[in-house]
């Protein structure tokens, strides 16, 4: 799954580490999501909708390869 996270994150002038305490996750979850290796679950992917403003599916597309 492709996602804009990081762009989202760096528009608000965010580290990985602030985005992490805002979502309640470790930064090697923000890391891994914005790499791509890892796939939130569904309310993690709520709350990161939530924190941007943004729909899911707005955040989230499936890969070129899904």
């Amino acid at each position: 799954m492709e996602n804009l996270i990081r762009a989202e994150r760096e528009l608000r002038g965010w580290t990985q580490a602030a985005l992490a305490e805002r979502l309640e996750v470790s930064r090697q979850t923000v890391v891994a999501l914005e790499t791509g290796r890892y796939d939130p679950s569904l309310p993690l992917a709520f709350r990161i909708s939530r924190l941007f403003d943004k729909p899911i599916e707005g955040l989230f597309t499936p890969s070129h390869s899904s």
